[in-house]
Parts: structure tokens; sequence; C-alpha cells
């Protein structure tokens, strides 16, 4: 019956430190895709902004009144619209400010804290921001 005692409490304790280790892989898996889902947002942002002000140069300082335009130039200055779409690696794409004198676009994680910790703000002249996500909400 001692032996039996004590096989149960190995049991426990490798359970419990197993638990441990596998908390600590999860929470670093989740920070790994958070960097990844952050930097891609970022990355798609700038290349934005970068067709943005392109597009501007090329046409005497006008900007878009949409990025449509920018996909169906030849060649394009963006080769996809990231706002028509829904979420892209963990981020939602928009451009709440797109008019004759200027641009801004927003990054938003789907889901705070799972998918991004942070909002990218980009505006006209490629100013990229980023801010809490919890502050947005």
């Amino acid at each position: 019956m001692n032996r039996r005692g004590r096989s149960f409490l190995v049991i426990m304790i490798i359970i419990a430190v197993s638990a441990l280790f596998l908390r600590s892989a999860i929470d670093q898996f989740i920070k790994f895709h958070i960097a990844q889902n952050e930097s891609y947002a970022k990355m798609v942002l700038n290349s934005i902004s970068t067709a943005l002000d392109n597009y501007s140069r090329d046409k005497k300082g006008v900007f878009p009144e949409n990025l449509s335009v920018l996909t169906l130039t030849t060649p394009p200055y963006l080769s996809k619209s990231y706002v028509t779409q829904s979420s892209v690696k963990g981020y939602y794409f928009a451009c709440p400010r797109l008019d004759p004198t200027g641009y801004q676009c927003v990054a938003t994680p789907l889901i705070c804290n799972l998918t991004g910790k942070r909002t990218f703000t980009v505006t006209t002249g490629g100013a990229l921001v980023p801010e809490d996500c919890l502050k947005k909400e």
C-alpha cells in the first residue's frame, strides 16, 4: 500500500510538471504567432502606404478615392486590395480616410491579445503608429 501511495504521488507530480511545461509552450506559441501577425500587418500597411504615395507622385499629388484603383492599373501599384478581404493573418485592414488630399489606413487585430496586441495606423507620408489594442476598444 505504501508503494502504491508513492507511485500515485510520483504520477501526480509528473502530470503537474508536464502541465507547467505545456502551459509555457502554449504561451510561447501564441507569442510567436502574435509577433508574426504584427510583423505582417506592419508590412501590409507599409505596402499600402508606399503604393498610395507612388500613385500620388505619379498623379501630381492627388491620392485615389479607393484602393481598388491601385490594383487595376498596369502595372499595379498594389498586388491586391487588402481592405476588401476578411481578416488576413489575424488582422483586419481598413482605410477610413482615403481622399484626394491624403489617407489613413488601419490594421486591427481580429482578437485583441490572441491574434495581435497592437493596432497599427499609417497616415499620409507613411507615418506608422502602433497602439495597444485594448486602448482602442
